[in-house]
């Protein structure tokens, strides 16, 4: 429980920023005070706060030293950390489209065979999950999820590949992810969604929020290919689903 947690820890970094840490490890209940106090921090506007970007454990706040002073807006934060966060937030539910394996997923047979499983149970358990955008960051629209089964925990690829198509949604540790644009990778990729968690030309140009709630449905390539011209052209093809 997030009452059970220790305060957070306040760590300098560098000269005009400050590390608001929660925890030490990859934990739900952290994330949502981390996601608490960034809202928080927001509705404060603290003046001399300049940026702040959430992680999955920790909030790291950028601040103009010429206008408040590490102490004194180490004090503010701390005081801002005693909101509690509620349990879901101000969370969406999206359903993502995904074309498993084959070309679209083509580390889909070799995750089965380390898992001692087939395939058809890969997908079904992944699209069983119940996911939350933990973070976003490493490239724009990279949307890491928490929340997969512990059955399909496996470490990342020993030879990280030096591009990994748009629209990826693979797996590495004990986290599944959404890849947007076209990148390096060193998760194992299972399939490819044709929603755009970003489009610069798009309103809304980000289309996650950490916080939001995440579920996946299987299609065909045909459908993928159909859906995946529509989002080329501004469409946003996730069903988001009612409160």
């Amino acid at each position: 429980m997030e009452a059970e947690l220790p305060p957070p820890r306040l760590l300098p970094s560098g000269d005009s920023a400050v590390t608001v840490e929660f925890s030490k490890a990859i934990d739900d209940a952290a994330n949502r005070r981390v996601l608490a106090l960034d809202r928080a921090l927001s509705e404060a506007a603290i003046e001399g706060v300049t940026e702040a970007v959430p992680t999955y454990r920790s909030l790291l706040v950028h601040y103009d030293p010429c206008q408040i002073d590490f102490a004194t807006l180490g004090e503010k934060l701390l005081e801002l950390a005693k909101i509690p966060a509620p349990p879901n937030g101000r969370s969406r539910h999206w359903r993502f489209p995904v074309a498993y394996g084959g070309e679209n997923g083509i580390d889909l047979e070799d995750v089965a065979k380390a898992l001692h499983t087939t395939p058809g149970e890969i997908v079904a358990r992944h699209v069983a999950g119940h996911y939350r955008v933990a973070m976003i960051g490493f490239s724009p629209g990279w949307s890491y999820l928490s929340g997969l089964d512990e059955s399909l925990h496996m470490p990342r690829r020993q030879s990280p590949r030096l591009l990994t198509p748009p629209g990826t949604i693979s797996i590495g540790g004990v986290q599944t992810g959404i890849q947007c644009v076209a990148a390096p990778s060193g998760w194992h990729l299972l399939g490819r969604t044709p929603v755009r968690t970003y489009q610069l030309h798009r309103e809304p140009i980000f289309l996650l929020e950490p916080g939001d709630r995440v579920t996946f449905f299987a299609t065909d390539t045909k459908t993928f290919a159909e859906m995946d011209k529509a989002a080329d052209g501004g469409e946003i093809v996730a069903e988001l689903m009612p409160s």
